[in-house]
């Protein structure tokens, strides 16, 4: 009896890891190798001219970061990216779903036309806001047709950046609205109506019921918010045609990662830029995580 129900066991286990096998071959494949392989180039010189070969150098690539100005700038910009378009983006998101949640006229066109940017290629969007702030573009025309002094939006590194990060906060805001605005139909109406019983105003229902009750909404949308703006690049890249100017200005990680891959054919050094990168993002997932994870506790 006991070897009978240990070879169905063992059948269930053979037939649930066959069911699983494209996943694992696929995500092995396609995910868990080229993590394996970058972790391995970055503990070697690489030369992809000619013959491939591969140096061992040990930690020389991390050791290269302490001295390498260019990521100091780069880690900088990301970090400043993040800070503002992050809270911005999920505090407007929050906001925008909020307003289409209350029973409004023509609210479905509403919600169509705020989610119509998400769905439009970042490539375009770039190009769009790169005529808005041209010099003879849309922002200088709307200045100097009411009499204000133009000014050269993409040639001023202190705010080349910023031009970058209104246009993803209006790009982004969008598709957590629709995150948000599911996750506000699924709290209970029986809680609103206790509290208009306490005779409680539309700001503390707010405050004490809907920004409680989406919690781990929010934590998905900061967490994913943060991945999405240390993984800039292809806003960046367009904007300043690979080169991160005006002087560096917009230069992120990525496409410093990039430039450093595929510009100067350091691979090495590059995939130990990526290992970094993947640390910074993981250790704060896991801060948001305690954080949020104490919030509930208290």
């Amino acid at each position: 009896m006991a070897r009978l129900k240990g070879k169905n066991k063992i059948r269930d286990l053979l037939s649930g890891y066959s069911f699983m096998a494209p996943t694992i071959l696929i995500l092995g494949c396609f995910l868990l190798l080229p993590i394996g392989y970058a972790i391995y180039l970055s503990f070697h010189k690489v030369n992809l001219l000619g013959t491939v070969s591969y140096k061992f150098t040990g930690t020389a690539n991390f050791e290269r970061m302490i001295d390498d100005p260019r990521l100091w700038i780069a880690l900088r910009n990301t970090v400043k990216y993040a800070l503002i378009v992050v809270p911005a983006q999920t505090i407007l998101s929050l906001v925008l779903a909020s307003i289409l949640n209350m029973k409004l006229r023509y609210r479905n066109f509403f919600r169509v036309a705020f989610y119509l940017p998400t769905v439009t290629s970042s490539a375009v969007l770039v190009l769009i806001f790169m005529w808005i702030y041209n010099s003879n573009g849309l922002l200088n025309y709307l200045l100097e047709s009411v009499g204000l002094p133009t000014y050269n939006w993409l040639g001023d590194p202190s705010v080349a950046l910023l031009g970058i990060m209104i246009m993803n906060i209006w790009s982004t805001a969008p598709l957590f609205m629709v995150i948000y605005l599911a996750a506000l139909q699924d709290i209970p109406e029986n809680l609103y109506e206790a509290a208009d019983i306490d005779g409680a105003n539309g700001w503390q229902k707010f405050w004490r019921i809907t920004v409680p009750q989406l919690k781990p909404v929010t934590f998905y949308v900061v967490v994913m918010g943060i991945i999405g703006t240390f993984q800039l690049f292809d806003q960046s890249y367009i904007f300043s045609a690979g080169s991160g100017g005006p002087n560096n200005a917009t230069l992120t990680m990525v496409l410093l990662i990039y430039q450093y891959a595929f510009k100067s054919m350091d691979m090495g050094y590059a995939s130990a830029l990526a290992f970094l990168l993947a640390v910074v993002i993981m250790l704060i997932t896991l801060i948001q995580r305690l954080i949020f994870k104490e919030e509930r506790l208290n």
